[in-house]
């Protein structure tokens, strides 16, 4: 299912003057036609897939697909207008053919594909067939020579280069922030990914909270999270859990790997699920026993500008005015000097747990309905431990909705 809004996507378009969005990351391609990029994006260059996406809504959408894809790509989306860009991989369609000698069978598929007698397979894929049938795609809308946005952030040098040739008459305009502002706001598809994966993530750490124990490792502690949070998908019959990450820490060095629970030791746990792709991101502490008069103080400093910062996730707060907030609160709390670049950020399918925008003060975004952001208050001490308090909300009308239900104080075990 595709998420991109084309009505807000129009309107982000025609404040910046851009014609069309060309999308060729694979992250952009599969939000915006809701079907898989392939393989022959995994090296990260620009060329073997396209998304077109008009401002103007009365042109429908097209897209550049590989051949190895393209029955996945049908059965996926909505767009029918597509070009088809050949890869690496050989391949073959029988289906419905008469039986016959197996060189003249492969060779009538072949035919049938439209397949010239002197058609030769790339080494992977050839990115200036893929940004040349994007050309002809963009010509038979009449965008061929119009304002083109492109994620810049996301293209190389060489493959800016190769772009241009094949599009010679437009400007190229850099849609990177758009398209990250697009993405920003999420549909309800997307808010419930995100919801379930938060769900199996506290799953997790219950299980984990129940292995703590003097003795116990960083890395079983780790595994019993994971072991919970699938076993919670496997109760659920959630068939699209895509994948798990963690950062786990015991006792008093955050980022040290390793270690074993000792009586008085910090467990961090900042966990996430993915959901098709779509990351959740929760954090929690624990203490094995009583917490020292230290590790009290530290986090109860953290809880103070947690609570500053929380009421102001509201729509229509700037992202820079709860980072201010937050800021102080840690100043009253005694840590004048502490300061950190964010105190969270948007959640979705992005390549790590973090996507824009972020809760920082050199932001310029303010919060809208529909977006799912991490709020956060960490602290990593050497000879302390980590401490994090970190809750994964979705922005409502009237404010937010936190989308976790463990607590999250410093939980004595």
């Amino acid at each position: 299912m595709a998420h991109l809004d084309r009505t807000r996507a129009a309107q982000l378009m025609e404040a910046a003057g851009i014609d069309v969005l060309l999308l060729l990351s694979p992250e952009s391609f599969t939000y915006a036609t809701g079907a898989p990029a392939g393989v022959a994006t995994m090296w990260r260059r620009a060329g073997a897939v396209a998304a077109i996406v008009p401002a103007d809504a009365a042109l429908p959408e097209a897209a550049v697909v590989t051949d190895l894809f393209q029955a996945a790509f049908r059965a996926s989306s909505v767009i029918t207008d597509i070009r088809i860009n050949p890869i690496w991989v050989e391949t073959g369609d029988i289906r419905g053919m008469e039986a016959q000698p197996p060189e003249d069978l492969i060779k009538a598929a072949w035919a049938k594909q439209g397949r010239s007698h002197d058609f030769q397979r790339p080494e992977t894929f050839d990115a200036s067939m893929g940004f040349g049938l994007a050309a002809a795609l963009l010509a038979e809308k009449g965008l061929s020579d119009g304002r083109i946005g492109i994620e810049f952030d996301g293209l190389s040098v060489t493959d800016f280069r190769l772009l241009s040739m094949a599009l010679p008459q437009v400007e190229l305009v850099d849609a990177s922030d758009l398209v990250r502002r697009l993405k920003m706001i999420k549909s309800p598809t997307e808010i419930g990914y995100l919801r379930t994966a938060v769900e199996l993530a506290e799953a997790g750490i219950v299980t984990l909270r129940e292995t703590v124990d003097i003795g116990v490792s960083r890395d079983a502690l780790a595994g019993a999270w994971e072991k919970g949070a699938r076993a919670e998908a496997a109760r659920r019959n959630i068939d699209n859990l895509t994948g798990v990450w963690e950062y786990v820490s015991v006792g008093q060095n955050p980022w040290t790997k390793g270690g074993v629970v000792e009586r008085g030791d910090l467990i961090k746990v900042d966990v996430g699920c993915l959901i098709a792709g779509y990351t959740s991101d929760t954090g929690r502490t624990f203490v094995c026993g009583t917490p020292s008069s230290l590790q009290a103080s530290l986090f109860d400093a953290l809880q103070i500008a947690y609570d500053a910062g929380l009421p102001l996730l509201k729509p229509g707060t700037p992202m820079s005015e709860v980072h201010r907030v937050t800021t102080e609160a840690m100043a009253r709390a005694g840590f004048p000097g502490y300061t950190r670049g964010h105190f969270g950020h948007g959640l979705g399918a992005g390549l790590g747990s973090e996507e824009w925008p972020f809760l920082s003060g050199q932001s310029d975004v303010v919060i809208e309905t529909g977006m799912v952001l991490a709020f956060e208050t960490p602290w990593y001490v050497d000879g302390v431990g980590g401490m994090i308090i970190e809750n994964q909300l979705l922005i409502t009308a009237d404010g937010h909705e936190i989308m976790n239900r463990l607590p999250s104080g410093l939980v004595s075990l």
